[in-house]
């Protein structure tokens, strides 16, 4: 197999993303010569992330339905259709061996008109509570790729493969000492450092919080933080933070040298999305969970609780934030016993070499199938 045609759909975040280019990296490097076609939604990130990365994507107009304002759906369902009749013009122009399915909303309609031609299909579901897609698409799957055990409650436990989340290689090829990825940000490398990060988008409730809490952060003078806003919340955290006496916070809008950052952190403080959880549990670090309120049937408090069942981190809710968070962050980073179990037990829940094992189904697949016509 020298030019396998592979097809990748999905998107909207981060945390789709960089499993969807994790697994077409791994393709890549054992079929350098694959043509790998990335289908997302219009005017979301991957439009930009994809190209960026080296890949073709193709946009459709799909996007998710609005629970607050039903009648904005009409033009949902229109979105939707119209994604349909280009999902099955692209399979038929590109005539993929296989499509995969990595959520977000281009997803659906791409796999469900992939299932109806009789192409191969593949999910990755990345978080500990299936999404309403994907659901939907599994029971015409082939293989259906998870992160956390127990997903037969949702899926048919036949077609289940424990893979875990595939994240961007380079957050485990760093060679930075600790002390060297503080200095790296210009910070003491014999002080303790606190990685606040709140998702590609940048997390409200989790500026919010640290905003109202720069006073007593000024007061710990023997830490320094990390503190990643989102590029929508960087200008009102910039002016919160000059206003403040707190000299011991880098702030940015979104940091482009994750690897260093995860590597100078003591404890993280993130959303329980599906990917930041992998990323944490794969470089063993200890953190804090905020989980967002604002996605699908809560699926990040669920994923935050699969880690707080196991020791493996502390939880704070969005609503409790304001009030809990910055007291969490300042007693758990002063407590070495306590970050030292946080640490090892996360590391226990970790899954190695995600990518590769997900790429193994997809060519078991392809070979399956062009054996049995």
């Amino acid at each position: 197999m020298n030019n396998p045609k592979i097809l990748i759909s999905g998107g909207g975040t981060g945390g789709h993303i960089f499993p969807a280019l994790a697994i077409a990296g791994e393709i890549k490097r054992r079929y350098p010569n694959a043509d790998i076609l990335f289908v997302g939604a219009d005017n979301r990130m991957e439009m930009e992330k994809v190209p960026a990365a080296g890949y073709r994507i193709i946009g459709l107009p799909v996007s998710g339905f609005d629970r607050k304002n039903l009648f904005n759906n009409i033009k949902v369902l229109l979105r939707l259709f119209k994604s349909l009749r280009m999902a099955k013009n692209i399979l038929k122009e590109f005539q993929p061996q296989i499509a995969i399915g990595v959520g977000g909303y281009a997803s659906g309609p791409m796999l469900k008109a992939a299932q109806k031609k009789g192409i191969p299909t593949l999910i990755q579901e990345q978080n500990s509570y299936a999404g309403v897609t994907n659901k939907m698409l599994a029971n015409n799957a082939h293989a259906i790729c998870v992160a956390y055990d127990g997903m037969e409650r949702f899926f048919p436990a036949q077609k289940i493969v424990l893979t875990g989340n595939p994240v961007r290689s380079n957050l485990l090829q760093c060679t930075l000492s600790q002390e060297d990825a503080k200095a790296h940000y210009g910070l003491d490398p014999k002080k303790r450092t606190v990685l606040i990060i709140g998702g590609s988008l940048g997390a409200r409730t989790i500026n919010n919080s640290i905003s109202a809490g720069l006073e007593r952060i000024a007061n710990e003078q023997n830490l320094q933080f990390i503190w990643q806003t989102g590029k929508f919340y960087d200008e009102a955290c910039k002016k919160a933070l000059e206003q403040s006496p707190a000299n011991n916070v880098k702030q940015m809008a979104f940091v482009n040298d994750m690897d260093i950052a995860y590597r100078a952190a003591d404890l993280v403080v993130s959303r329980a999305g599906a990917s930041s959880i992998s990323e944490l549990q794969l470089l063993g670090k200890p953190c804090i969970l905020v989980p967002s309120p604002n996605v699908a049937e809560d699926h990040q408090t669920k994923n935050a609780l699969a880690l707080v069942n196991q020791d493996a981190a502390i939880m704070v809710t969005d609503a409790q934030s304001q009030e809990q968070l910055v007291s969490t962050i300042l007693s758990t980073i002063n407590d070495c016993d306590k970050l030292n179990s946080l640490a090892s037990n996360v590391s226990k829940m970790a899954l190695n070499n995600a990518a590769e094992h997900i790429v193994d189904k997809v060519f078991e697949i392809i070979d399956k199938n062009s054996s049995s016509k």
